[in-house]
């Protein structure tokens, strides 16, 4: 989706901040959208009313009314309509990126409303529509989606909003103010707050469970949906051999998938896994480590392991210096058959490109839900809630995901300069330590390649706290990619593993 140009003379500046200011005074002075409705959950009809519109972000701190809105968040609220609804609890849910709209979370998993998706993440045929959700979290929770600014309906006020934004330690500031004014707003002091982010909301919301904490917010859960607090583990890069290893596995059982394995790992995904697993514990990482010190012989036998757990010639992988990385792989493992894998669910597979040019074109597990889930969404957004629909009422662009965010985001923490891995599990780690009773539940799709599970269980195992504390978190997997939940038997038992947990927390 295309985004305005970014200004470059000063007279371009100033003139692009009036409008963004205007635009964001605009949204801010709107009612919301509200309208009502109803679903069927757990053997009752659960009716809720819904609050689409925009929450302040201003310049002072945690909520001080004096600054200017730097920013205006786009907030849809589904709260229960019973007399006894303000102790409910309250979800606040958000997808990552950087630069994802929440639709997906909204629309996929937690929401009264889903869009119905292929189980096996091929693309279904259109036309895109929602439908009543039998395994929403309203259940338990009463629900507000969040669109980090410039994605969604979200504005920001000036440029120099727009690039605080742009960074995870803004970006945590405005959600967490976003989150603030909410309460405030609709009188939910008095209720208990989790947070569930996905992908780099889980960076987010590791982040804003120590931010809050600060501000005087006690969560008292934390859902993290395909990891990613530790991007250095995800990153491939010169001199980080850290995701060579913790992807292994996830190739191993992708690679057992698509009937690409022979020997005993060929006979399940878990058996593929298991192996890939004992071979990076054992000889793998030291083999990354002696480098160039290897002798051809040692060099020659990693090769020939490595090829035989993921799928590629011993040759290929000689050829990568021992490191298969994420892009290449998706290109080798199904080269032969002339197809290339999906990220983001290794299940799928598009066709390449005639040339066969190892450039990436596109993720054909993205492209399989980004349109229905978009389509879909904004159906249900104007047809449904009635959002821009009023009399009066401004027409905005929904902005799914703004690759300009993306692009442009600082990863530095801090004073940190020259965008360094960015790593929000010690936040986590001092949250646990400091809220004795904060829990923390965890979703990872074996077949995900964006974030790996295996990656996941590593980074997790690195919190620098006791086991009693660790005791607080629960881990579980399910048999497709990033978004588990567009497989049937995944969102069931996603809905299952919640349910436990949430009987499990104190009360």
């Amino acid at each position: 989706m295309s985004e305005p140009a970014k200004p470059t003379s000063a007279a371009e500046k100033e003139e692009a901040n009036k409008r963004q200011r205007a635009a964001v005074d605009l949204a801010l002075a709107e009612s919301p959208a509200r309208s009502t409705g109803s679903v069927e959950l757990g053997g009752q009809r659960l009716a809720y009313r819904v609050d689409a519109g925009f929450m302040p972000v201003r310049s002072g701190q945690h909520g001080e009314t004096h600054g200017e809105p730097e920013a205006a968040i786009f907030t849809t609220a589904y709260q229960l309509e019973a007399d006894a609804a303000r102790q409910r609890p309250v979800c606040f849910a958000f997808n990552g990126g950087p630069g994802s709209a929440s639709i997906f979370l909204h629309l996929g998993a937690l929401g009264p409303k889903r869009v119905r998706v292929r189980d096996d993440g091929g693309m279904p045929v259109p036309p895109y529509r929602v439908e009543d959700n039998p395994l929403s979290w309203f259940e338990h929770f009463d629900l507000v989606f969040l669109d980090p600014p410039h994605t969604g309906f979200s504005l920001t006020a000036s440029e120099e909003a727009r690039k605080k934004a742009f960074s995870v330690d803004g970006d945590v500031a405005m959600l967490c103010e976003a989150m603030r004014a909410w309460l405030t707003r609709h009188q939910r002091w008095g209720s208990p707050v989790y947070l569930c982010g996905e992908s780099y909301g889980t960076t987010r919301a590791a982040a804003m469970a120590e931010q809050l904490c600060e501000q005087g917010v006690a969560l008292a859960g934390l859902v993290l949906v395909s990891c990613a607090m530790d991007i250095q583990a995800l990153e491939f890069s010169p001199r980080n051999d850290l995701p060579y290893a913790l992807f292994l596995p996830a190739f191993a059982g992708t690679a057992q998938f698509h009937g690409c394995l022979k020997g005993p790992q060929a006979a399940s995904a878990d058996a593929a896994r298991a192996a890939a697993l004992d071979f990076v514990h054992g000889d793998y990482l030291s083999a990354l480590h002696r480098g160039a010190a290897l002798s051809e012989k040692e060099r020659g036998r990693i090769a020939r392991r490595v090829g035989e757990l993921i799928g590629l010639a011993p040759a290929v992988v000689e050829h990568m210096n021992l490191r298969v990385p994420d892009m290449r792989y998706f290109h080798e493992l199904l080269r032969d058959r002339g197809q290339v894998l999906g990220r983001l669910d290794a299940r799928v597979a598009g066709p390449m490109g005639p040339d066969r040019k190892r450039e990436w074109e596109f993720d054909p597990s993205i492209d399989a839900l980004a349109a229905p889930y978009t389509m879909a969404a904004m159906d249900y957004f104007r047809g449904t809630l009635g959002i821009g629909m009023g009399e009066g009422a401004v027409e905005r662009v929904y902005v799914p995901m703004s690759m300009q965010a993306h692009k442009a985001w600082n990863w530095n923490r801090g004073e940190a300069q020259g965008n360094s891995y960015a790593c929000t599990s010690p936040d986590l780690a001092r949250a646990l330590r400091r809220l004795p009773h904060l829990a923390v539940f965890v979703a990872s799709g074996q077949f995900d390649l964006g974030t790996p599970y295996s990656a996941t269980d590593w980074s997790l195992d690195q919190l620098d706290i006791t086991a009693e504390v660790r005791s607080r978190i629960t881990h579980r997997y399910y048999g497709a990619g990033h978004m588990m939940y567009t497989r049937e038997a995944d969102i069931r038992q996603l809905k299952a593993d919640l349910v436990s947990w949430l009987g499990d927390l104190p009360h």
